[in-house]
């Protein structure tokens, strides 16, 4: 498969320089035409293009190329040198050219000649482009940030054209082109332009970045709507849409000041990937029997399993045979296990990741399942990026309860073995839990608002733990609204609990107008269901308000106000924590910074209650006047507060 990226558009690059007269002094209009059919004829180099100016002078080509094993290159450009050239093991189809790019380099194509021993000749045309910002300028998300999650096939069909895109040249029978809205596992519709056409909604609901499931070619035969297997990580599906269209939407977000979230997967790829077809190497990706064997078998009904034992990775007692098993396995039969002890396969990953950060000038990555890759690998993947953008962020998933586990992956922690994963935060499915089961229980010594209360205690064990991400839900549960048994006043107080806890705050589309999934609880297809309005035709449009209920807009409002406040609250974002522990069916939490204290009450109790002030007069407020940021109601805190109904109540100093 070619890629439309690196050889038509260099065709066009070529000839807009030709006619500027910047073409180097040895290349001419006639040998121009006959590089570009050259560069036709040879099938994938990768990555398609780099920069100048990177701190790591090394880069490394992977070409793809029937015989191209016998095939010896060569270049000539003013400080671009070969240091090293290999093939695989595995194939004469491929090699791998280490280059340098030294300080003296400029940017521009050259060409990279291939000859064998017959005198045959390819010539590709590889450029070398500007870096459109400074290093320190890619910023990435913090605890000021709120994500918005989501799904791109389920959130809005913007381009009704793209739906069924022709067949990818070469492999026709592959493609899941069929849209149909009446399957929850197949195709929606959904795309890149739908989500760039609607961030006016996204921003006005108070986020401040976008974090879409991946949207790059998943050319499997079926549920390749989800995106997690990726079948050319250098391509944008085209059923989302083009790479100038994801582009635009960086940039879209960035003149709103918002910012771009990249779903990577560096653990797996889907099994249609070129690659599998024709492995550079046997241990290209992980196999657990020998290679002939497996080589034969790879299809949707083969299962080479991993264990899914993820505290392998801190476990001192772990066995090698556990250990491999998680990281070694292949996390579902559809989605071969990428061995990143492989040193070339180590190298694509950490180039393909910069390459997408450069090409679409990300502000963060989110990287899938975090500790099933080779957990070395992943700290030098996380240490070549930051090193690269020192402002930038990786959020990794790491789905544990155990806070052990959660503060091991994160950057600067004191681990017995020494590990440092140079990753900036993680994901807090613990808190996530804990609010859930502390809404959901009756109010006892050990249950309830308690679990709250010690889930936030954890937090000792944390180096940052305003750096964590936490979230109500995403497209992996259940919806929190289900979580919560359809409970409203308990998903408010849920959502104002995520939103003022020292945290990086993440939420999935469709929260905000109560979307759930009680027809069939934990059901993927049903979590992941498309966003009302983002269909012509539909009934309902949560964009507009039309045919929502009454209940889905007060929900819409509510998170609105929420979200906007703590988008200015510096107290929020970086303020000093102090909570109490649970009181007769309520909780309060307490953010202060300056001037700025902001309380959150929650209460279970469906009676009215008074709560004597006196046992919080360390925050400092007696006599002050708050505002409630939902309702805007001042009260003056003095002796006692009544809160009359089952809820939560967010109260500021700050009132402008």
């Amino acid at each position: 498969m070619k890629h439309i990226f690196s050889y038509l558009s260099v065709f066009a690059i070529v000839l807009t320089m030709s006619c500027k007269g910047n073409i180097s002094e040895d290349v001419n209009t006639e040998k121009l035409k006959s590089q570009l059919i050259s560069q036709n004829d040879i099938e994938r180099i990768e990555p398609p293009n780099w920069w100048i100016g990177f701190q790591n002078e090394q880069l490394q080509l992977l070409v793809k190329h029937t015989n191209i094993g016998d095939f010896t290159p060569s270049i000539s450009y003013k400080g671009v040198s070969i240091e090293n050239v290999s093939k695989g093991d595995n194939s004469n189809n491929y090699l791998f050219i280490d280059l340098k790019i030294s300080e003296s380099t400029s940017a521009g194509q050259f060409n990279i000649t291939f000859k064998n021993d017959s005198e045959e000749q390819l010539i590709a045309i590889y450029e070398l482009q500007r870096r459109q910002k400074s290093t320190e300028d890619f910023i990435g998300f913090d605890s000021t940030d709120a994500l918005y999650l989501i799904t791109p096939d389920r959130f809005v069909n913007g381009n009704t054209g793209n739906d069924s895109p022709l067949a990818m040249e070469g492999q026709p029978e592959l493609l899941d082109r069929t849209i149909d809205r009446t399957n929850d596992y197949a195709r929606h519709g959904g795309d890149i332009q739908g989500i760039t056409q609607h961030l006016d909604y996204i921003q006005d609901l108070g986020f401040t970045a976008v974090w879409p499931q991946p949207m790059l070619t998943n050319d499997m035969k079926k549920g390749s709507y989800h995106g997690y297997a990726i079948t050319d990580l250098y391509q944008i599906d085209p059923r989302f849409g083009t790479l100038k269209e994801y582009q635009d939407l960086s940039a879209n977000l960035k003149e709103r000041g918002m910012k771009l979230v990249m779903d990577q997967v560096a653990n797996h790829c889907g099994l249609e990937h070129w690659w599998m077809k024709d492995l550079p190497f046997k241990n290209w990706v992980n196999l657990q029997d020998n290679y002939e064997k497996n080589i034969k078998n790879w299809n949707w009904e083969t299962t080479i399993n991993s264990n899914h034992r993820r505290t392998t990775n801190q476990d001192v007692y772990a066995s090698t045979y556990d250990s491999d098993g998680n990281s070694q396995g292949w996390f579902v039969a559809s989605m071969p296990d990428l061995n990143q002890r492989n040193p070339f396969m180590a190298k694509y990953i950490i180039q393909n990741s910069i390459w997408w950060i450069e090409t679409a000038q990300l502000n963060g990555i989110r990287q899938d399942t975090y500790p099933y890759p080779d957990k070395a690998f992943m700290s030098d993947w996380a240490g070549a990026i930051m090193t690269e953008y020192p402002n930038f962020s990786i959020v990794g998933e790491e789905w544990s309860y155990n806070p052990l586990l959660i503060g091991y992956w994160l950057d600067g922690a004191k681990n017995k073995d020494g590990y440092d994963s140079n990753l900036r935060s993680t994901m807090d499915f613990a808190m996530q839990v804990k609010v859930v089961e502390a809404l959901n229980e009756a109010e006892s010594w050990d249950k309830g608002l308690v679990k709250i209360y010690e889930g936030l205690a954890n937090d000792f064990h944390y180096v940052r733990p305003k750096d964590i991400m936490v979230f109500p839900d995403n497209h992996d549960m259940s919806r929190i609204f289900t979580q919560l048994n359809g409970n409203i006043s308990n998903t408010k107080m849920a959502l104002a609990t995520y939103a003022t806890m020292p945290r990086i705050l993440q939420m999935y589309y469709g929260t905000e107008i109560l979307m759930n999934d009680f027809e069939k609880p934990g059901d993927h297809g049903l979590i992941r269901t498309d966003y009302p309005g983002g269909w012509e035709g539909d009934s309902k449009n949560a964009f507009t308000g039309e045919g929502l209920s009454d209940d889905e807009k007060d929900m819409q409002s509510f998170l609105r106000k929420l979200l906007n406040y703590r988008k200015g609250s510096k107290a929020i974002h970086e303020g000093k924590t102090i909570h109490f522990a649970p009181f007769e069916g309520t909780y309060i939490l307490t953010r202060a910074l300056d001037e700025e204290t902001v309380v959150l009450i929650l209460n279970k109790n469906e009676k009215p209650i008074t709560l004597d002030l006196e046992r919080y007069a360390e925050i400092g407020l007696n006599g002050k006047t708050l505002k409630n940021i939902i309702t805007e109601d001042t009260l003056i805190w003095k002796d006692s507060i009544t809160l009359n109904e089952k809820g939560s109540v967010i109260l500021t100093t700050k009132h402008k």
